[in-house]
């Protein structure tokens, strides 16, 4: 399986979410899948701005130059994407939202009816949209609830991206409980 680590944790040099990840793809490489690891803060992004262009003047594509390109192609070429990020101020970190939500372009701006709500159609074929997973370290102050709402929402945005939110898990699950979680997808 290939598989795209999603790593928003804005702070480099943090051992902890960071090595966790490594650990984590180093586990899934020895398990015989195909693993890149994103670091999300290492790469170059604006903020998504609403202009629509990625479905109207450059189809596919955002308009600005930056590397929403790689993280899409990464995104739709991989059987899982696992977004990953610590909790900041009850939700998930800046970086990973604005890459979320530059991968739009993965879309199309036509809306279709599924399972009773408005949702864009596919540009690409259904089974070239991954499956993922929600990997969260919780910080100071963040409870139960913070967690059952970023998964939720996180849910919702998988339905809308064409997918399904596989799990839900916490770093303080054992590197290799998460690991055994993707394999068995």
């Amino acid at each position: 399986m290939r598989i795209t680590l999603l790593n928003g944790n804005p702070e480099g040099g943090e051992p902890g979410f960071d090595h966790y990840l490594s650990t984590l793809a180093t586990q899934l490489e020895t398990d015989g899948h195909t693993v890149t690891h994103l670091p999300l803060r290492d790469l170059d992004a604006d903020f998504c701005t609403g202009c629509w262009s990625c479905w109207v003047k450059t189809p596919g594509l955002c308009l600005f130059k930056d590397d929403s390109h790689l993280v899409c192609r990464e995104v739709i070429h991989s059987d899982f994407v696992l977004f990953a990020s610590p909790v900041l101020m009850g939700y998930l970190s800046a970086v990973l939202k604005k890459f979320m939500d530059k991968i739009i372009p993965l879309l199309h701006p036509y809306l279709v009816e599924d399972q009773g709500e408005a949702h864009h159609q596919y540009r690409y074929a259904p089974e070239d949209y991954p499956l993922g997973g929600l990997l969260l370290e919780k910080t100071p102050g963040t409870d139960e609830e913070d967690i059952e709402i970023i998964s939720a929402i996180h849910a919702r945005t998988s339905l809308n991206m064409k997918s399904r939110n596989a799990f839900t898990m916490l770093t303080e699950s054992p590197v290799k409980e998460v690991a055994n979680a993707i394999n068995r997808l």
